[in-house]
């Protein structure tokens, strides 16, 4: 079969697995011998802390990936080569050395992204060399979902519904890796470029491990086998921090060791069959294309407010904001429910949807706090961190954002975490110190009687903090905070 090209580069970066991988089904298409190369990109990692899981995440991954690479390839020498630069440097590089024609990879759609790959397309094109980028990690992009009148959405459930109906019945194509693929080339001679060990490239393991956290391909594999079994039941159990509703494919997904097409077909397998829970959770993944999108037609969001009059709100600044910043951060606000989040994402890199909603809501309607602040903190510690979601996510909290919560709707932490840990389980599990008290007094400490306290062993303002704040004066204080959103509409 005649191939346009003799040699391609796929350059992976969000698409770390072989099955259903549309950049790499592209490249062995197209081309008479393929090669595979990540790039451990300078510009990214040294802004991160020398610990960090989402680095100990992709260097496991990528070890899963070579293998399987060398076990399609069948021939010795075969596998992954993994670069340590800038990616605008080395890709243009090695696809010169290689004498390749074409470079492969799946778009990405962040700011920092785009501009990386125009530089990169750049270089290559002077080169002679093209880049063909193929959609992956939506499955409609930027202006592929559009209203009437031929203008983004801005709204979520008409976008919905205008996306299952862009969907149509049939189900969307798959390509299949083969088990023997002659066509993946030898990694060239003489540097191997061989995968190096994290240390090498300046950080150290984490406790990703000790987590029991399943990496790579074969981990996403797991995981998605046993949500597949409780996946009915996920509208039902999903708000619930203490019980297991979630899939946790979060990181997955953010990079690619699963298919969001593969997730998508499932999900409207179950719903056919009558799976309300199924239904629930492929609307959750259709929300990772709405703010893919939102981004992409509104790229003023990754700096500012999505409805402009927002950026008029005077935030809490100075000693005193640092002070609850760092109470907020470190799980010392007095709210349990809001303490227990934050232990949860600084112990693990994961935090419960539902409690990321109320973390978030409390920093920015009860501490005043500029919700950029809190979504910088969430960038640095979410493993699943995804700068669309993470964005639309706390725009959403602090009421700026597109179909986000009302300005005048404010979480009482208190309700939030009587009703969705109602026995305090997920408290007690991240705030040991509380361990003993009651069902009641669990969610709201300083409210419990001085005799169970002490019978519980906790002494407020030693054992755990009194609140930073009161709740009804917080939220007094939010609502004149926002009245110059009230005055601007």
């Amino acid at each position: 079969m005649h191939t346009p090209f003799h040699t391609g580069l796929v350059w992976l970066r969000r698409d770390l697995r072989l099955q259903d991988n549309p950049a790499l089904a592209l490249a062995l298409k197209q081309c008479a011998q393929v090669h595979c190369v990540f790039v451990f990109d300078r510009a990214i990692l040294e802004s991160l802390p020398r610990q960090d899981r989402r680095v100990e995440f992709i260097h496991a991954s990528l070890l899963e990936l070579d293998q399987a690479l060398r076990a399609a390839a069948g021939q010795p020498g075969a596998g992954l080569i993994v670069l340590h630069g800038l990616a605008e440097k080395e890709i243009p590089a090695l696809a010169a050395a290689l004498k390749a024609q074409a470079v492969f990879a799946a778009k990405d759609y962040e700011p920092q992204a785009l501009a990386r790959d125009a530089a990169v397309r750049h270089v290559l094109l002077a080169q002679g060399i093209q880049l063909a980028q193929v959609k992956d990690h939506v499955i409609f992009e930027e202006c592929e979902v559009l209203t009437q009148t031929g203008k983004p959405y801005g709204v979520f459930t008409p976008y919905l519904r205008a996306w299952l109906a862009k969907l149509g019945d049939a189900p969307l194509p798959e390509s299949k890796f083969p088990a023997h693929c002659p066509q993946l080339a030898p990694r060239p001679a003489p540097h191997d470029h061989v995968l190096p060990a994290l240390q090498a490239i300046g950080f150290e393991p984490t406790n990703l491990l000790s987590l029991a956290i399943p990496t790579g391909m074969s981990g996403a594999a797991s995981l998605l086998d046993d949500f597949v079994v409780r996946m009915d039941r996920y509208d039902e159990t999903r708000n619930f921090p203490a019980v297991k509703g979630p899939s946790y494919l979060g990181v997955h997904l953010r990079f690619g060791t699963v298919s969001l097409r593969h997730l998508v077909n499932l999900a409207r397998r179950r719903i056919a069959k009558g799976s309300s829970g199924a239904q629930t959770w492929l609307s959750e993944l259709v929300w990772r294309d709405f703010y893919f999108q939102i981004l992409a037609n509104y790229p003023h969001v990754a700096t500012g407010a999505f409805k402009p009059e927002y950026d008029a709100i005077e935030w809490e600044e100075g000693a005193l904001a640092e002070e609850r910043f760092a109470a907020w951060c470190e799980g010392r606000t007095g709210y349990p429910i809001v303490d227990a989040a934050m232990a949860q994402i600084n112990q693990t890199g994961y935090m419960h949807n539902r409690l990321r909603m109320v973390a978030g809501s409390f920093l920015v309607k009860h501490l005043g706090i500029d919700w950029r602040w809190g979504e910088r903190y969430f960038a640095e510690k979410l493993n699943d961190f995804d700068l669309s979601a993470n964005n639309g996510g706390w725009q959403w909290v602090a009421s700026s954002g597109c179909d986000a919560q009302p300005y005048f709707r404010i979480f009482n932490p208190v309700n939030q975490s009587e009703k969705f840990d109602a026995q305090g389980k997920f408290i007690k599990r991240y705030l040991p110190a509380l361990k003993n008290l009651g069902d009641k007094a669990i969610h709201a400490p300083w409210q419990a009687k001085s005799l169970e306290l002490q019978s519980a062993g906790v002494v407020l303002g030693r054992d755990y903090p009194q609140p930073v704040v009161d709740h009804a004066t917080a939220r007094a204080r939010t609502l004149l905070r926002y009245g110059v959103v009230k005055k601007a509409a």
